[in-house]
C-alpha cells in the first residue's frame, strides 16, 4: 500500500482547537464492523455499547510539561527545549529550536535560574542529549517552568493543563497525550464500572513520533519511533479472563493498542513485562488480543490512521473519515471520538 492511499481532504476548521465542556460531550461515531452500521452519539453513550464483562484497557501515562524556555549562557540568547525521553536521572534527548545555538558543551538557565542545563552531546537526526540541574525535585522544576507540548495543529493556548491529560494519569513520561482517553470524566468511569466492565491499565509513554508524517511512498518500508510500555499483572490476568470468559477487549486508543498486540506477539498473549515497542500496525495485520477499540480522528497519512484501517478495514476507515468530514465531526487531539465494534 501506499501512504498516499491514506489522505483524505479535511477542511481546516474541523481541527479542534480547544477541548469540549465537559469531556463526555464530545460526539462519538460508532462502527459496528459485523452490520457495518454507523450510528451517531455522544461520548457520554459510550456505556451503552459496553456490555458486562467486557475489559476496557487505557493507557495511565501522563504528559509532561515538557517545552521549556532557556537562555544561553552568557549570551542570553533564546532557545526553546522539548523533553522528548530520558536517557537517566536528569538527563534527556532534547528538540532544540534554534539548534545552531546549542552545540556540545554550551549551557542554559531556565525558569529566572531554578534550573541550569548543559548539551551533553549532538545526535544524528540532530536531538540534543541535555543534563539539567536543579536544587528541588526534578518533576516538580518542570511542572513550575515547561508548557504543554501541544500538537503543532493546535494554535489556541491551553488554559489548564489538566485538560491536556486523562483524569486517570498516573505514571509521567509523555510528551503528547493518548488523547482516545481525554473523553472519559471520573463520573463516567464509575457508571461503567457499576455496570460490570472492568478497567485495566497500561503504561505507554508517547514520544513525538506520532505527529511524524510518513515519508516514505510504500508504507512497508517506513520505520516506526520506539516507546517504553509497560504492562502489569492484573492487567494481564483481566485481559487472560475476559478472553476466557467469551467478552470482549477493549482498547482506548492506538497507544493501549499497540502496547497489547505488540506484547502478544511477542510472547504469544499479553504477559506482565515492560520493554520498548517499535510496532507498525497497518493492513494485513492479525490482531490477537482486540475485540473493540476507541480513538479519536487522526491525520491523513499518518500511521494512526494505517492503524484503524488495519483494524476496520481501509475501504470501510476512509469511508467513515468521509462521513466524519461530512457530518462536520472535530478532528485530532481535542476532537470527537469513534467507537469500532
Amino acid at each position: 500500500m501506499k501512504t498516499s492511499d491514506f489522505y483524505y481532504d479535511l477542511p481546516e476548521e474541523l481541527i479542534a482547537q480547544t477541548p469540549v465542556e465537559p469531556r463526555d460531550s464530545s460526539r462519538m461515531m460508532v462502527y459496528n464492523r459485523k452490520t457495518k452500521e454507523v450510528l451517531h452519539k455522544h461520548f457520554y453513550d459510550v456505556i451503552d455499547f459496553l456490555n458486562e464483562g467486557d475489559a476496557l484497557i487505557v493507557n495511565d501515562s501522563r504528559v509532561l510539561p515538557a517545552r521549556i524556555y532557556g537562555t544561553k549562557i552568557p549570551t542570553g540568547a533564546n532557545v526553546e527545549f522539548l523533553l522528548l525521553k530520558q536517557v537517566k536521572d536528569k538527563v534527556w534527548e532534547t528538540l532544540v529550536k534554534p539548534g545552531k545555538k546549542a552545540r556540545t558543551g554550551d549551557s542554559f538557565t531556565f525558569g529566572d535560574g531554578i534550573m541550569t542545563g548543559k548539551v551533553i552531546d549532538v545526535l544524528e537526526d540532530g536531538n540534543r542529549i541535555v543534563e539539567f540541574k536543579c536544587d528541588s525535585n526534578f518533576y516538580e522544576t518542570l511542572d513550575k517552568i515547561g508548557q504543554m507540548p501541544l500538537p503543532p495543529y493546535i494554535h489556541e493556548k491551553l488554559k489548564d493543563k489538566e485538560r491536556y491529560q486523562t483524569v486517570y494519569s498516573h505514571e509521567l513520561g509523555s510528551a503528547a497525550a493518548p488523547t482516545a482517553g481525554l473523553h472519559f470524566t471520573d463520573e463516567l468511569l464509575e457508571k461503567i464500572k457499576a455496570k460490570g466492565i472492568k478497567i485495566g491499565y497500561v503504561t505507554l509513554h508517547v514520544g513525538l513520533g506520532t505527529f511524524r508524517p510518513v515519508k516514505v511512498d510504500d508504507v512497508t518500508t517506513h520505520k516506526m519511533h520506539s516507546e517504553h510500555y509497560e504492562v502489569p499483572e492484573e492487567t494481564a490476568k483481566l485481559i487472560e479472563e475476559t478472553k476466557k470468559n467469551g467478552k470482549r477487549v477493549i482498547a482506548v486508543g492506538t497507544t493501549s493498542c499497540r502496547t497489547l498486540e505488540s506484547v502478544a506477539k511477542e510472547h504469544g498473549k499479553v504477559v506482565p513485562c515492560e520493554g520498548w515497542t517499535d510496532i507498525f500496525i497497518y493492513p494485513g495485520f492479525e490482531f490477537k488480543v482486540l475485540d473493540g477499540l476507541i480513538t479519536n480522528f487522526h491525520l491523513p497519512e499518518s500511521t494512526l490512521i494505517m492503524l484503524v484501517s488495519a483494524f476496520a478495514g481501509y475501504d470501510e476507515v476512509m469511508g467513515i473519515y468521509k462521513e466524519a468530514v461530512k457530518e462536520k465531526y472535530r478532528f485530532f487531539s481535542f476532537g470527537d471520538s469513534m467507537f469500532i465494534e
